[in-house]
This record gives C-alpha cells, structure tokens and sequence, in this order.
C-alpha cells in the first residue's frame, strides 16, 4: 500500500514539474535570472536541473497533502496491531472493536 500511495504522490507530481519548467522557461532566460541582485553563477542546465527539482518538491508536497486529506477515518483512526498484541488498557484490545 505504500508503495502505491508514493506514486499517488510522485508521479503526477513529476508530470506536473515537467509542465511548468517547460511553462516557466519557454519565458524566462535562465542566463538572465538573479538572486539578492548577482548573477547566478551555474550553467544553464544547471539552472534547469536546479529549477525541476524544486518544482518537483513542491508538487509532491501538494500532492502528500492531498493524499493525506483523503484518508477516510477508519485509515486513520486504524490500530496496525493485531488483537493479541496490543497493550493492555488499548480500547480496541478485543477482536470484536475492529
């Protein structure tokens, strides 16, 4: 199940830094990007190296919080522990609670 909910999360997260590096450079030069007033010294593909995988990060942060947002209450409010195994005084210790 994790590793379903991780490409939930990442992969449209990728398609969609992919979209906006093409969105965001078909109208800004890389060469002429400054940060605090100097000229960036990295290379243009640097740049865009740089640039996608913040995008990136910032989609898959995006798209974690929704994937988090929609986990309906009985996910969330689940105990991982079977029965047998879980400490005494838990309300859900008997099997007939899950």
């Amino acid at each position: 199940m994790l590793a379903q909910r991780m490409m939930w999360i990442i992969w449209p997260a990728f398609l969609l830094a992919g979209v906006l590096e093409i969105l965001v450079f078909a109208m800004v030069d890389p060469e002429d990007m400054q940060w605090a007033g100097q000229p960036i010294d990295v290379s243009r593909q640097g740049i865009y190296t740089l640039s996608f995988f913040a995008f990136w990060i910032v989609c898959a942060a995006s798209s974690a919080l929704t994937t988090l947002l929609s986990a309906s209450p009985f996910e969330v409010n689940r105990c991982p522990m079977v029965p047998t195994e879980r400490p005494d005084g838990c309300p859900k210790q008997e099997s007939c609670c899950d």
